[in-house]
């Protein structure tokens, strides 16, 4: 007689609900605590860019400005009659111009050298590989002081070239885009050979259209770097006619464009330069955890 073994009960219920009530409620309080926490210092920034300077003084963790003010923005924004003396939009143009040629050569090179190292055999691949890994092992601070001798030795110091030609490949990106395109079935490449595709139209018509997560992972990440960027502009240009938010900023926070604290003005150009960082982020978080984790596993 053929023993038959009862099948064993498992809970399909999701992890919390699986706890007492009274834990349930006591682990959110403390999750909406920490988020809390997190998010008071971006609040009292938001707060102190409606204050008056002597608001801003006197109370400067209020989280209600006394007499609520736009005149910051207006100020940053050109349109006030007084002047700011801050350069923001020169700040944000100059921002934007690096950040958008960046991000389309980082999307472009990255993408083609992570299918070179994926795909193609060929000699020395696998030590281009772990140099690759090894230059996101170095600290970028190491590489100041020879960017700044190579950059005054081709002569394109203090120039645009120079803030943006250093940042078109970034070796974290290669790394994303190869472990992505390893994860992609090479069924579809012999397909697509077959019919008669050669290497470039594979990669572009092919792979390419199927890396999508991999691809917006690497533009947020090429976004919010190039944007966030300082030490490379601090090496890479010395005009004011250059400078961009982060390198603008330091200096205004330094106390160079100005007497008084100034803590309004500060904050609300700072809070200013985070807003398409976190726009992007926002709107791409789905694919962008998607891509990381899809980059992260080789079937």
């Amino acid at each position: 007689m053929r023993r038959t073994e009862s099948p064993v009960a498992t809970d399909e219920r999701p992890v919390l609900a699986r706890f007492p009530r009274h834990l349930r409620l006591a682990g959110y309080a403390v999750v909406l605590g920490v988020a809390l926490l997190y998010l008071l210092p971006f609040l009292i920034q938001v707060a102190t860019s409606f204050k008056t300077d002597p608001d801003a003084a006197a109370n400067p963790l209020s989280l209600w400005p006394t007499q609520f003010t736009s005149a910051v923005y207006e100020r940053l924004s050109g349109s006030s009659d007084a002047g700011s003396g801050v350069p923001f939009l020169r700040w944000l143009s100059n921002s934007t111009l690096v950040t958008v040629m960046v991000t389309l050569g980082r999307v472009l090179f990255d993408s083609m050298a992570g299918y070179a190292l994926a795909r193609l055999r060929f000699r020395g691949r696998a030590l281009l590989v772990s140099l690759v890994i090894g230059v996101m092992a170095v600290p970028p601070v190491v590489l100041l002081i020879p960017k700044f001798l190579v950059l005054n030795t081709l002569g394109i110091f203090d120039t645009y070239t120079a803030m943006i030609v250093p940042l078109l490949v970034d070796a974290a990106g290669i790394f994303i885009m190869k472990q992505f395109f390893e994860s992609i079935p090479r069924e579809v490449e012999e397909a697509a050979r077959i019919d008669g595709a050669g290497i470039w139209r594979i990669f572009w018509s092919v792979v390419l259209p199927m890396s999508r997560p991999a691809l917006i992972t690497v533009t947020v990440l090429s976004f919010q770097g190039s944007w966030n960027k300082f030490n490379h502009f601090l090496v890479a240009t010395q005009s004011s006619d250059y400078e961009t938010l982060t390198t603008g900023l330091a200096r205004f926070v330094s106390g160079g464009l100005g007497g008084g604290t100034q803590y309004p003005l500060k904050l609300g150009a700072a809070l200013l330069s985070t807003i398409p960082v976190a726009v992007l982020f926002f709107c791409f978080q789905r694919h962008f955890i998607r891509g990381a984790n899809a980059g992260s596993v080789k079937e």
